[in-house]
C-alpha cells in the first residue's frame, strides 16, 4: 500500500510539473509573439529605384536560361549540394557618438577600386565577420566588415578587414551614398567592391526582423564556388568578375535568379516562405564566390533573433537549382580589371 502511495505521489508530482513547464512554455510564446507584433521593418538603404528592389516577376529571361541552370545542375548546384543560408556577416550601427578610427591600407590594397577614407566608425562590441571583435584571421576568412551610418546616409564595406594598433587595415574600402540611385554600372565599371561582383553586401543581406515583420523587399545575395562562375566576363548591374573558373555556359557574375512562380511555397515553414516569395519578386544576385548558397544578416546586432522566427540554415534546402530561372541581363562584358570609377 505504502509503494502505490508513493506511486501516486511521485507521479502527482510529475504532472504538476508538466503543467507548469507547459505553462511557462506557452507563456513564452505568447511573449514572444507580443513583442514580435511591434517590430518595425527595416528602412530600406537605397531610394525607390534602385535596381535591388525592382519587381522582377514578370521580367524576361535570358535565352540561355536553361543552358545555365543545366550546367549549374550538372556541376552539383549549390555549393553544398543544398541551398543552406549562411549568418556570419554582421551589419553594424552608428551614429553620431560611435568613434571614429584611423583607416590604413593593408598589402594589396585595392586602390583603383576603393574610396579614399581617413577613418571608420568602429561600434562598440561591434565586430568582423563571423567574429565577436575586430581582430579577423585574415588567412581563414574574407574579414568583411560592415558599417552602417544612417545619419550620414553612409554604407562603409571593407573586405580583409583587421583591427591593428588602435586602426583598422584592409585590402578594400567602399562607401556607398545611401541617397543615391546608382546606375548599372554602380561605382563604376571593371571595379570591385567588397564582394567580387561589384555589389554592396549589405542591402542584399535578409534579417530576422524582416522575418518578423513577414516581408523582404529586395533581392537576395547568393554565393557560388569559383568553379562554377562562368570565367572571363560579368553582366549588369555586377561591375566585376572576381576570380572564377567555370566553362562559358555557367552563370556569370551579376546574374540575376528567379525562384519559378510555380513553385509551391506551402511546404517551407512561415519564415522560409518570406524569403521565398522574395526571390519569386526580387530574385537573387551572384555577388560572390563560395559554398553556402545564400547569406543573412547575423542576429548579434538585432533585436530579433533568428530563433524568434524560427529560422534556420537548412529551411530552405528542398529549393534546387532546377527550381530557378536565370533573367535577361543584357550582353556580358569582358572583364579586364581597369577600374573607372563613376563619380
Amino acid at each position: 500500500m505504502a509503494h502505490r502511495k508513493d506511486f501516486i505521489i511521485v507521479s502527482t508530482l510529475a504532472v504538476t510539473v508538466a503543467c507548469v513547464g507547459l505553462w511557462f512554455h506557452v507563456h513564452a510564446i505568447k511573449a514572444r509573439a507580443a513583442r514580435l507584433e511591434h517590430i518595425v521593418a527595416p528602412a530600406p538603404y537605397f531610394p525607390a529605384g534602385s535596381v535591388w528592389t525592382q519587381d522582377i516577376s514578370r521580367a524576361p529571361l535570358d535565352p540561355q536560361s536553361s543552358a545555365m541552370i543545366a550546367t549549374l545542375a550538372k556541376a552539383g548546384g549549390w555549393g553544398t549540394g543544398k541551398m543552406r543560408v549562411d549568418f556570419s556577416i554582421r551589419v553594424l550601427q552608428a551614429d553620431a557618438s560611435t568613434p571614429k578610427v584611423p583607416f590604413r591600407k593593408a598589402a594589396n590594397f585595392y586602390e583603383k577600386d576603393s574610396d579614399d577614407v581617413d577613418t571608420i566608425p568602429l561600434p562598440k562590441g561591434g565586430g568582423a565577420e563571423q567574429q565577436s571583435g575586430y581582430k579577423c584571421p585574415l588567412d581563414k576568412d574574407d574579414c568583411h566588415l560592415l558599417v552602417v551610418d544612417r545619419a550620414q546616409n553612409r554604407l562603409y564595406e571593407l573586405f580583409q578587414a583587421n583591427e591593428t594598433d588602435d586602426a583598422i587595415e584592409a585590402q578594400f574600402v567602399g562607401v556607398w551614398d545611401l541617397t543615391r540611385v546608382y546606375p548599372l554600372s554602380g561605382r563604376g565599371d571593371q571595379c570591385t567592391s567588397a564582394d567580387a561582383a561589384g555589389f554592396p553586401v549589405a542591402p542584399l543581406l535578409f534579417n530576422a526582423e524582416e522575418l518578423a515583420t513577414g516581408s523582404i523587399n529586395h533581392a537576395i545575395r547568393f554565393i557560388l564556388p569559383n568553379q562554377r562562375i562562368r570565367a572571363g566576363v560579368f553582366v549588369h548591374p555586377a561591375t566585376h568578375g572576381g576570380g572564377p573558373k567555370g566553362p562559358g555556359s555557367a552563370l556569370p557574375y551579376g546574374a540575376h535568379l528567379r525562384l519559378k512562380g510555380s513553385y509551391d511555397i506551402s511546404r517551407l515553414k512561415p519564415a522560409a516562405r518570406i524569403v521565398a516569395l522574395a526571390m519569386q519578386k526580387y530574385g537573387i544576385f551572384l555577388s560572390d564566390s563560395g559554398n553556402i548558397a545564400l547569406t543573412a544578416q547575423n542576429d548579434a546586432d538585432t533585436p530579433v533573433k533568428y530563433a524568434d522566427v524560427d529560422f534556420n540554415t537548412h529551411d530552405l534546402q528542398s529549393l534546387t537549382v532546377t527550381d530557378f530561372e536565370v533573367l535577361d541581363s543584357g550582353r556580358p562584358i569582358a572583364l579586364t580589371y581597369d577600374c573607372v570609377r563613376n563619380r
